[in-house]
């Protein structure tokens, strides 16, 4: 509102209007707000919480410290979607497409959550939502957005294309009429290409899928497209729901992500900056990174109510929004075959309940008795599960959860510095 404020206002010469102009000033003041929005409203949502005793529901797995986070306020993604919609809603362009795609991923994930979580804590039913009703809610969104992104002609890329003749006609002061061929490049364009790490000319083109050509081709690159975006919604959005398992777990390691894609998407929406780079230039994409800047504000003011020991959860309200977020900027700036190494906190735990599932079930019907490759899946409890290390096949020291949250924190930064280096390794 203060970005379209000043944009209405422009005309008069106020002293500093200007400044509304510098996507790194309205970042900044996103992210401030945000920051301050989440710890002025978080103890009083917090308190709201606990007056209406609205508390997690613990099952007893064995873990180290996890009866005692009993009765723990839950629902704490309330704090990070309001201040983040706070921040957004006062610094950010509300007609660019990718804002309004965002807000919508937010909403919608985040109500997704809080019916989840409503089941749990009001209902007394711990498996809270079906994962087959999650599922649907997930992949409707998947669809709107990649519908969106595959059709909407807001949506651009800079794309090498070969050049094109053009007839001019020109007439001169008498009324003649005369003729020149100029030839022009277009190369803003729909595009089904991303970013693929690692390789030289770092794009790859959907298209080379497609066991089609010509028309049949045409709709089949976009239909392969679309689901690929599909996917990475639901796996972004569920990989971060089961890293929220621990005290500043998931909001930290989220923080982390966010900040390497609000780099990317900085350079991806300046022309300058990503012809250097020979990245994607992507018009409007700025907005992305501002979007980033105010929910990272808000994950760090979560986390002054949420680091260990927690006075309050995010539970699937926060995680779920969160990680379709995560997934929709990947996607919109073109590096979502990224995300393994980016995310690569999530793609473990993510991969560690697939591992843990698959083989239990596989050795149960073999032998009659389930086998697990984990002591505890997700991978963050396998550390705080008592018993005989399945991995090394020695004795384990169990961890405290603090120090596990510390070590995954590290190990995200290391994966967040090696994404920001594969702009120049290739």
């Amino acid at each position: 509102m203060i970005y379209h404020l000043f944009q209405y206002l422009k005309d008069f010469d106020i002293p500093g209007a200007g400044l509304m102009n510098y996507l790194t000033f309205r970042s900044l003041m996103a992210a401030l707000t945000a920051l301050l929005m989440a710890l002025f409203v978080g103890k009083r949502i917090i308190r709201f919480i606990q007056r209406h005793q609205i508390g997690e529901e613990i099952r007893n797995l064995g873990l180290e410290g996890q009866l005692q986070k009993k009765g723990t306020p839950t629902m704490g993604g309330l704090i990070i979607i309001l201040s983040t919609l706070t921040g957004v809603l006062l610094w950010e362009d509300l007609t660019n497409i990718y804002t309004l795609l965002l807000c919508i991923t937010l909403l919608w994930l985040g109500v997704l959550g809080f019916t989840d979580d409503y089941i749990k804590t009001f209902k007394h039913n711990k498996e809270g939502m079906s994962e087959k009703a999650k599922l649907i809610g997930q992949i409707a969104l998947g669809l709107v957005i990649g519908l969106t992104v595959c059709y909407s002609p807001k949506i651009l890329v800079r794309e090498e294309v070969p050049e094109k003749q053009k007839t001019e006609y020109v007439i001169d002061e008498e009324g003649n009429v005369s003729t020149s061929i100029v030839t022009v490049k277009e190369d803003i364009v729909k595009s089904t290409k991303t970013t693929i790490p690692f390789v030289k000319n770092n794009e790859f083109d959907y298209k080379w899928l497609s066991p089609f050509t010509g028309k049949w081709g045409w709709w089949c690159k976009w239909a392969i497209y679309l689901a690929m975006i599909v996917l990475v919604i639901t796996a972004c959005s569920n990989s971060v729901n089961l890293s929220d398992g621990m005290d500043g777990l998931a909001a930290g390691t989220s923080a982390i992500s966010s900040v390497v894609l609000l780099v990317f998407a900085y350079l991806s929406g300046n022309v300058i900056y990503s012809g250097y780079l020979n990245i994607m230039f992507i018009p409007g994409a700025g907005e992305v990174a501002v979007f980033l800047a105010a929910m990272i504000g808000a994950l760090i003011g979560f986390l002054w109510y949420n680091s260990y020991p927690a006075q309050v959860f995010m539970g699937d309200t926060g995680s779920l929004a969160i990680g379709g977020v995560i997934g929709v900027c990947a996607i919109l700036i073109r590096k979502e075959l990224l995300l393994p190494i980016l995310c690569g906190i999530f793609f473990a735990e993510a991969l560690s309940v697939i591992m843990q599932r698959s083989y239990f079930k596989y050795t149960k019907k073999k032998y009659g008795t389930g086998r697990r490759i984990f002591r505890m899946a997700p991978l963050h409890h396998h550390f705080q599960k008592e018993g005989v290390d399945a991995l090394i096949q020695s004795p384990a020291e169990i961890q405290p959860e603090s120090k596990i949250v510390a070590r995954f924190w590290i190990i995200q930064i290391i994966l967040a510095v090696l994404s920001i280096a594969l702009l120049k390794v290739r």
